[in-house]
């Protein structure tokens, strides 16, 4: 058999003026920018991931943020699939955002639901196959059921639900307010660092850091050093060097706003809860799948990684996605 042709198209895309937002406020300058990329005429799957993702979902030059499920023969197929990718308003990428010290409205998971919108429509695509949506893009994928039903077929949810946990609220509010004060005293980055450290402590569990650090600290001059710290602040380190205190404050935000109406919600729906995920407790996905009104399955998984799961375990979520995007209803 011939291999099927592969297309790319990345674009972005000027969105209409004015950009009514969700909680009444107008974009400056809305664009949105995408990258689709697969075999021609083959079926599209827009994937979407944490505040941190972009349009390079996967390619064969390492940039994509999700080379663990999205690739020839895993979860999202490439040799099956177009991919759609997009950069989140507010976020990382080309599409609009705030500027250094700049306001910025704030933004909805239906405002990132409008902009997919916008692309589909430009596209002239099909009706999307699925949307495979992870931790804030799962809620973005169900703003997208409810509002465009008829641009999706399936949704497959990864960790997210239909409305933010007050707990995790609770910890990303603290976040926010350490980057507020940062960038308050002209040092945006010193607080992100410390906002992501503080946030990885609620992505993981308690069982992965007891075994990988358990161990007794260590004295460093009139003070005692865990051995979590190192840890914690070079991922602090890390993320400050590719994403803005800005956007951060804007989609941290965003996922708190989250709030949908999962009744009126009739797509296919495929979701996945981990037991060990802090931030989406096991139950909140329940109770979406109890709310959810049209075909849907619920499947829990275990993992020490917690809610980074969905970028951890590959080996286990690549038959369960594959499955799920094979299994239309009709």
């Amino acid at each position: 058999m011939a291999e099927k042709s592969s297309i790319q198209v990345e674009q972005t895309l000027r969105l209409p003026r004015p950009f009514a937002l969700h909680h009444g406020d107008v974009l400056p300058d809305p664009k949105v920018a995408f990258r689709l990329v697969g075999p021609d005429d083959a079926p599209v799957i827009a994937v979407l991931g944490g505040i941190s993702a972009h349009r390079m979902v996967a390619d064969s030059a390492g940039e994509g943020w999700w080379p663990e499920i999205v690739g020839p023969g895993l979860g999202v197929d490439t040799r099956q699939y177009r991919v759609l990718g997009i950069d989140y308003l507010g976020g990382y990428g080309e599409s609009s955002t705030p500027q250094s010290g700049g306001k910025f409205p704030p933004l909805s998971s239906y405002d990132q639901a409008d902009a997919l919108c916008a692309i589909v429509r430009h596209l002239i695509l099909k009706p999307l196959h699925a949307i495979v949506g992870a931790s804030y893009g799962g809620m973005v994928a169900l703003c997208f059921a409810e509002r465009y039903a008829e641009l999706v077929n399936h949704v497959v949810i990864l960790s997210a639900a239909d409305k933010a946990q007050v707990l995790s609220t609770a910890w990303r509010s603290v976040q926010r307010q350490i980057v507020r004060e940062a960038i308050a005293r002209g040092d945006g980055p010193a607080g992100l660092k410390l906002a992501r450290a503080l946030a990885m402590a609620t992505y993981r569990s308690a069982v992965e850091f007891q075994l990988r650090f358990g161990g007794a600290p260590t004295r460093d001059g009139d003070r005692f050093r865990f051995p979590i710290e190192d840890y914690l602040f070079a991922r602090g380190d890390d993320y400050v060097q590719k994403y803005r205190a800005e956007s951060f404050l804007v989609l941290s935000e965003s996922i708190d706003l989250h709030q949908m109406d999962a009744t009126k919600v009739h797509t296919q729906a495929t979701l996945i809860a981990v037991r060990e995920d802090q931030l989406v407790p096991f139950n909140d996905m329940q109770a979406l799948a109890a709310r959810l009104n049209g075909p849907r399955q619920l499947i829990e998984i275990n993992s020490i990684f917690g809610h980074d799961a969905f970028l951890k375990e590959g080996a286990a979520l690549t038959p369960i996605i594959k499955l799920a995007l094979a299994e239309q209803s009709t």
